[in-house]
């Protein structure tokens, strides 16, 4: 039996039985760049196919400041009161020195890391692009193959190229702040155009009035963005929320599963579930042709290449084709 067989036969069956150890384990393994485990994590996910079970995954991104952390803990404490397992993939910016995570996001969410129905992995984005991380995907599987009900995929909060954690969710939540933005701004393209729902937090005390104009501006907004004809009528949405009092929290969820069941009856969750698996195979296949370019003998034919570019010997265009033919 190999390694990668052992290490699967022995975290499938402890994830599967929700075990948070082994998840939390099986995770390291999915984020390491070594071959080795690459090769044990790719094991395990085969392993741990065809389990049946789905949670509802819930992007949530946000510009930083809007209170996000604050945000997920609270919404959190909810769903795992109400007897809901919660898995939080918080996405943080990485050191550059380290590779580590910068914020922490975990040590924002105190209540909800001691709760026993939920677990919390803040993981570095390694400076990946779209806000979060390239091995989210394969931490969410295993999330759903520990039978977590929920899963909220926390972005880093870079502002609207924030998209690519629409490629791994069911439903995707825009945080904004009150007075973050006029109803010409949210028309704007890109992370606005995708929001199934946006929620405008800090809608109390004294922002409470600003919350809700911005609300109504975002509303009026959204009204200009084509509907998907699965939605129930009214989505995309705005509401308002607090974090910190708790007002719009159980609305919010309410929002949320209605729009699931919509997309589960008009058949729509199955096939967007089999678009993204068809995206990340394809982002598997990028991703592992451009690593080839880190083999020895490729990166003495790209300098090569390079200096017959600078020298004029060659088009920048011939000079591609050629290193590709290698490929």
């Amino acid at each position: 039996m190999t390694v990668s067989t052992t290490i699967a036969a022995d975290l499938a069956p402890r994830i599967l039985a929700g075990e948070r150890r082994a998840l939390a384990r099986a995770v390291t393994l999915v984020e390491s760049t070594r071959a080795d485990h690459r090769a044990e994590a790719t094991a395990l996910l085969e392993a741990l196919r065809g389990h049946g079970r789905q949670a509802l995954r819930i992007g949530l991104s946000g510009t930083p400041g809007v209170g996000k952390s604050t945000f997920i803990e609270a919404f959190g404490m909810a769903l795992v009161e109400a007897g809901m397992k919660v898995a939080v993939l918080a996405v943080d910016p990485s050191s550059t020195r380290s590779g580590g995570s910068i914020l922490g996001d975990k040590t924002r969410m105190e209540r909800l890391s001691r709760h026993p129905n939920a677990f919390i992995r803040p993981s570095p984005s390694l400076s990946h692009l779209g806000g979060v991380s390239r091995r989210t995907r394969e931490a969410v599987a295993l999330c759903e193959a520990a039978d977590f009900d929920v899963v909220l995929i926390e972005t880093v909060g870079v502002g609207q190229s924030e998209t690519m954690v629409a490629e791994m969710c069911d439903i995707f939540v825009l945080l904004l702040a009150p007075a973050g933005g006029d109803e010409l701004q949210g028309v704007k393209r890109g992370i606005m155009e995708i929001a199934d729902l946006i929620l405008v937090n800090k809608a109390d005390g004294d922002l409470k009035p600003a919350a809700m104009r911005t609300v109504a501006d975002y509303a009026g907004a959204l009204k200009l963005l084509r509907r998907r004809p699965e939605d129930p009528e009214g989505f995309p949405k705005a509401v308002p929320v607090s974090a910190i009092t708790g007002d719009g929290l159980s609305d919010a969820w309410a929002d949320m599963q209605a729009l699931a069941r919509a997309r589960r009856a008009a058949g729509w969750w199955d096939k967007r579930r089999a678009a993204q698996a068809v995206h990340w195979f394809q982002e598997e296949v990028r991703a592992g042709v451009l690593a080839q370019l880190n083999d020895a003998d490729t990166r003495r034919r790209l300098q090569t290449a390079a200096a017959d570019v600078a020298a004029g010997k060659i088009s920048p265009d011939a000079a591609a084709a050629r290193i590709l033919d290698v490929l």
